[in-house]
């Protein structure tokens, strides 16, 4: 099919313009620049984990290469790789190095550093507008929309509100009081404390908290890198998580392809599946869908998993 050009018209699901400005745009994403192709980021969100966010890193460092193009290209692929542990006690330096500006196509490296080491590189490449008479996509799987589905927010509450979920009440809390700057809904939600065999699948709708605007198409991307990565590597999980908790999971690598324009503040489905697990690493696969059934970004993603069974007492 042929995607529409601008999809402002397309898909609902945005903040009025009169809303707070996303966190996404004012903090995470505002790098501030100390030289020429250099750039310091700050940290919104942490894991409990204590380790930086794969999807802040990835994010920032796009908005590092996108200071770097002119106006008239925009980012059409990703390719990173973590070499480190992000410390969150301190901010993230960006180098940007210009590879290439052609005619068509320009590629930006961009190395993330801290404490004098690289944690994080990666390879951005921006094309002109070119159009096609060759195109084609999947097809968007059919889901429930978004409105009228029970934010994850809702379902930890809905579980807190049992009584047979009361043992699993400390960490409930702990996962409702993250303040992560995106909002997501799940397409099958299952309770959070509830343990079960699953497909390595899982679809959720998703979006930046607060209003980005039309605003520039490269801030859009920016924003979709560090969705990207939000639950991603856990679809690797899902197939053994009845069997096995997750003792330490880390991404290793994370690829981006940004098809057509879109709205990272406006709902869009994540299709999310992992085809393969072993030795110790998972891979998954996942697709970003506008509400109009376009297809927006292709991501994949491998990272390290290593595992331990349930002992006997607790499951969360």
């Amino acid at each position: 099919m042929s995607p529409p050009q601008d999809p402002e018209d397309e898909q609902g699901g945005g903040d009025p313009p009169g809303d707070l400005r996303s966190v996404l745009v004012t903090s995470v994403l505002n790098l501030e620049p100390l030289d020429e192709d250099l750039f310091r980021g700050t940290h919104y969100w942490v894991p409990s984990t204590q380790r930086l966010f794969g999807g802040q890193i990835v994010g920032q460092a796009l908005v590092a290469a996108a200071k770097s193009v002119s106006e008239d290209v925009h980012v059409h692929s990703v390719h990173c790789y973590f070499v480190r542990t992000g410390d969150p006690k301190v901010p993230v330096l960006y180098q940007v190095e210009r590879t290439r500006t052609g005619a068509s196509f320009s590629v930006r490296f961009v190395k993330a550093v801290q404490h004098g080491r690289p944690i994080f590189i990666c390879q951005a490449s921006f094309q002109k507008a070119q159009p096609s008479p060759m195109q084609h996509q999947f097809s968007m799987p059919a889901v429930p929309p978004p409105e009228e589905l029970l934010s994850h927010e809702a379902l930890i509450n809905q579980c807190l509100r049992d009584p047979k979920f009361q043992k699993y009440q400390v960490g409930l809390n702990r996962i409702a009081a993250q303040e992560v700057p995106i909002e997501i809904k799940l397409v099958n939600p299952t309770a959070p404390c509830k343990l079960k065999k699953m497909e390595p699948k899982q679809m959720f709708w998703v979006r930046a908290r607060g209003h980005i605007g039309e605003g520039d198409m490269k801030m859009h991307c920016c924003v979709a890198a560090y969705i990207s990565d939000f639950a991603f590597l856990g679809t690797a999980i899902l197939p053994h998580r009845w069997q096995y908790k997750v003792d330490f999971m880390v991404s290793l690598d994370h690829s981006m392809w940004f098809h057509a324009p879109f709205r990272a503040d406006h709902w869009m489905l994540y299709e999310c599946e992992s085809p393969w697990a072993g030795s110790s690493r998972g891979l998954v696969h996942g697709r970003l869908w506008r509400q109009d059934g376009v297809l927006a970004v292709s991501c994949a993603q491998e990272g390290v998993i290593r595992v331990k069974p349930w002992d006997s007492t607790s499951k969360l």
